[in-house]
């Protein structure tokens, strides 16, 4: 029996070009390489999902292939295979949060010594390299300041305010962006066309919305979904399955909002509680469509600074007559607010409730500038 490999890693990019979204990244890297300023270490920062640790993989293949180094290798190339199912003895990829100790640094440091057994270059590639001891860093910090002319270091973290300075100066750094949704939703239906899924546009969307700009997070639940669904996924599979809200009632939940129409916001809150939603991810998509109006708003329009389908930017365009943009801001600092004390609360519910009033009535009130300016019009007149 063949055993099933899963979607993220089925469709991993093997190639710069195959990665989504992180052109800045793979553009640099490859013009390094075609210029040979190839440099000793390298962090690979962003959100999971972005592709950190396949870039640093892709990057070894460029040094190590058979030819190279050389941006435009050849995948099948024997090199290149090894690397990719991790059987390379030349490039070692260490999970820096089950190895940050200062003795796992050490045996590091002693085989670095060592010539690359049949490649140009002993690639070491260290993930979670946040997770490594303050000793942990500081006995690498001589290797990475002076390391072999055979050594090369790839670091990926997804916290790099915790990486000490001083090693963070020693390397070349590259932040990974969040993939839009759009991106996401054109590699997804690649995915799904090769796979044989029906998959519908909304459905789509829906899963890049729950992504929040990690591509190995949409796979992975496209892939729960066709577990689920089978060869045809609509939107409702979507959200019965990760608990999301339909459009249709976000939709209505800010409408009632913008309209200070406080008892339709809390039925729709109460229907969306009693059928299981999750109520954290709902205070988020609320907040990211109330910017997207507010972006509508400021932009006149301008739909290269959105994330929004068709059908939602015609909801944007009719929700601009409901209120003007300092009312949404002053909506937008009440959710915010309430995003934030979620994590610290067990009463989710209640405290979404008061913050959905405090929107209907912050979104009345009269901003401060307007009140100082009547008051100095008043004392002029007197």
């Amino acid at each position: 029996m063949v055993s099933y490999q899963v979607i993220a890693r089925k469709y991993r990019p093997q190639r710069f070009a195959d990665v989504v979204g992180q052109e800045h990244v793979s553009t640099t890297l490859a013009n390094a390489i075609a210029a040979g300023r190839i440099a000793h270490a390298y962090l690979f920062c962003g959100p999971r999902g972005t592709g950190k640790t396949t870039l640093a993989r892709i990057f070894a293949k460029a040094l190590n292939c058979t030819g190279g180094p050389t941006a435009d290798f050849d995948v099948a190339d024997s090199k290149c295979v090894e690397i990719a199912e991790g059987r390379s003895l030349d490039v070692m990829e260490i999970d820096g949060a089950s190895n940050n100790g200062v003795e796992q640094v050490r045996e590091l440091r002693d085989t670095c010594k060592f010539a690359p057994a049949s490649s140009k270059f002993k690639i070491y590639i260290i993930d979670e390299v946040h997770m490594l001891s303050t000793a942990a860093f500081n006995a690498l910090l001589k290797t990475l300041e002076e390391p072999p002319a055979h050594v090369k270091f790839m670091f990926a973290t997804t916290d790099p305010e915790k990486v000490l300075t001083t090693v963070l100066s020693r390397c070349q750094r590259f932040d990974l962006r969040r993939i839009p949704a759009a991106l996401i939703v054109k590699h997804l239906t690649a995915i799904a066309k090769q796979e044989g899924v029906k998959i519908d546009d909304a459905a789509l969307h829906a899963i890049a919305r729950g992504a929040d700009g990690g591509m190995r997070d949409a796979e992975s639940t496209l892939d729960q979904l066709i577990s689920f669904c089978g060869s045809e996924i609509a939107e409702a599979d979507v959200l019965s399955m990760f608990g999301l809200t339909a459009r249709a009632q976000l939709l209505t939940l800010t409408r009632s909002v913008l309209a200070g129409e406080a008892d339709t916001a809390l039925r729709e809150l109460n229907d969306l509680a009693k059928n299981g939603k999750d109520l954290g991810r709902l205070v988020t998509d609320l907040l990211n469509h109330f910017r997207n109006l507010l972006i509508f708003q400021v932009s006149k329009g301008d739909l290269t600074l959105l994330e929004a389908s068709e059908a939602e930017v015609a909801s944007l365009r009719e929700q601009t007559k409901l209120a003007p943009t300092d009312a949404v801001t002053r909506v937008m600092e009440v959710l915010s607010d309430c995003e934030s004390r979620l994590r610290d609360t067990t009463s989710k519910k209640i405290l979404i409730e008061v913050s959905l009033l405090k929107a209907i009535q912050a979104r009345s009130a009269v901003p401060l500038d307007a009140v100082l300016r009547q008051l100095q019009q008043l004392r002029a007149e007197a």
